[in-house]
């Protein structure tokens, strides 16, 4: 009885290794298919990280150091894309309308200026400037941070491969010890009976 269950053990822990063997490649693809495709998205866009003399000395101090380690580089990275949109960007669109979003210039736009005469006025059409830049800004950078959230996605998903891999690995030697243990338990049951 013992040998029996022995094997039917050191069976299941078998197929699961076989599984996190499994898991853990196609991990590894994701890992790697995410983090290329990051980077070649980025790459094409041909985005350099500002340096003191294309900005990043005007900036807030906190926002300046989380530009800093990345100063004159070209962006290819999920934490480069964050750094730029959240310490870059978006310091740079809080001066376009005194810290107001798109959608709230946007509804001011259209509740103050959808008649033809008043679109005319110098205030609409500043709040329309105001309108195109903030919504390209904020397109970009939501652009960006996505770039990052997938960057972190790969990048979990790689731990997570590694992880697998070890826990395939510990499974495969306790499921050999168990068939060990089993031919020995086996043969002592063989033994007994003869």
């Amino acid at each position: 009885m013992r040998a029996t269950l022995d094997r039917l053990i050191s069976i299941g822990g078998l197929i699961l290794a076989i599984l996190l063997l499994v898991a853990g490649g196609l991990l590894t693809w994701a890992h790697f298919f995410v983090t290329n495709e990051v980077h070649d998205q980025l790459a094409a866009q041909k985005i350099t990280m500002p340096t003191d003399k294309t900005g990043l000395a005007d900036l807030p101090a906190d926002d300046k150091a989380a530009l800093e380690p990345y100063a004159g580089q070209q962006m290819t990275t999920g934490a480069q894309a964050q750094a730029y949109a959240d310490h870059y960007i978006a310091v740079h669109l809080s001066k376009v309308a005194d810290g107001k979003t798109y959608s709230e210039v946007s509804n001011a736009y259209i509740a103050q200026c959808s008649d033809p005469a008043a679109a005319q006025t110098p205030d609409c059409q500043a709040m329309a400037g105001q309108k195109q830049t903030l919504f390209q800004g904020e397109t970009l950078r939501g652009l960006l941070l996505y770039g990052y959230a997938f960057a972190t996605i790969g990048t979990i998903a790689g731990y997570a491969a590694i992880a697998a891999f070890i826990g395939a690995i510990i499974l495969l030697v306790l499921a050999l010890l168990g068939f060990r243990h089993y031919r020995r338990t086996r043969s002592q049951e063989l033994h007994s009976v003869t």
